[in-house]
């Protein structure tokens, strides 16, 4: 009896957590239009009750401006996204613009989310395998990124047209690739690091027993035992990957990409327009976002889930 009472016990979770981890993704989805009708309310409501020409708080300039070339209506960011991008002739409109840089930036990020992910799995096997050179190369890991992306944007872009091995040509959007996986690798070294090392002692031990391969222990002791550190690693990459690329497109001036069209934008006289422009970056980001959560769930679906008391 006891047993039974036990599987019943059993099955009733199993009915209950699935559920819950469905009205959990509506709840985050509803919390996003809140969040947009929160900061849109905020925004008009300053820009009624703010000083057009800004003001200080003990003769600092604290205070914003809210004047209409700072911060325009939220109705007129979007009247002006849907208006040609230029005043005369037919030409594409601001929000066709913003799209189709915002697809360019996205596809160099994720090639550099995706160097980046290659490179700091690599870096992180073997200094994981190998403890010399974890001590040896640690304090080089951390003081590549205190390198500022400005400083070294010319160096690589100086690369294109002269770099060339075999049948491959270095090209000037590559730098921008390049440098969204020198921001991203970091953070990805650090979490398979640690997760390649998580594994306790009397694991290897056991993996040994079995005369297991260094191959056969990191596919299935390491690399598992990694993925809870690694997936939030990916997502702080991905975050690093959007920076750097439009970091970079603004320093290097890739015709192409949003954070270019950015910089574009800001020097016409049309406050409007830049904002579209700047949605679009912040829209890169939340895609990246998504696109790492949707691996997040891909990855961890056959896991079993933790029992909270």
């Amino acid at each position: 009896m006891s047993v039974a009472i036990a599987d019943l016990a059993g099955l009733a979770d199993t009915t209950v957590l699935p559920r819950a981890r469905r009205e959990l993704p509506v709840r985050k989805a509803l919390m996003v239009p809140l969040a947009l009708v929160l900061m849109v309310g905020i925004w008009e409501l300053y820009k009624a009750v703010g000083p057009d020409k800004g003001g200080q708080i003990n003769g600092w300039n604290l205070i914003p401006r809210a004047g209409d070339a700072s911060m325009p209506h939220v109705h007129e960011m979007i009247r002006r996204m849907f208006r040609p991008e230029v005043a005369r002739g037919n030409s594409r409109t601001v929000f066709a613009a913003v799209a189709a840089a915002t697809w360019y930036s996205f596809r160099v990020a994720l090639l550099g989310l995706g160097l980046g992910l290659l490179f700091g799995l690599l870096i992180a096997m073997v200094m994981s395998r190998f403890t010399v050179v974890r001590r040896a190369f640690t304090p080089y890991l951390i003081a590549s990124q205190t390198v500022p992306l400005i400083a070294l944007a010319p160096i690589v872009v100086s690369w294109s047209g002269k770099l060339t091995i075999g049948g491959f040509e270095f090209e000037k959007w590559m730098t921008t690739a390049l440098l969204g996986a020198f921001l991203a690798f970091f953070p990805v070294a650090v979490g398979a690091l640690r997760g390649f090392s998580s594994p306790k002692s009397s694991a290897f031990e056991l993996m040994d027993s079995y005369a297991a391969s260094g191959w056969q222990q990191f596919r299935k002791l390491q690399f598992p035992a990694a993925l809870q550190y690694l997936l939030p690693s990916v997502r702080l990459a991905a975050a690093a990957s959007v920076v750097g690329v439009v970091v970079s497109e603004i320093s290097i001036g890739v015709a192409s990409g949003i954070g270019r069209l950015i910089i574009t934008y800001a020097g016409e006289s049309d406050p409007a327009k830049v904002y579209p422009a700047v949605f679009g970056a912040a829209f890169l980001g939340l895609a990246m976002a998504a696109l790492v959560a949707a691996i997040d769930t891909i990855a961890t679906r056959n896991r079993p889930t933790e029992a909270t008391s």
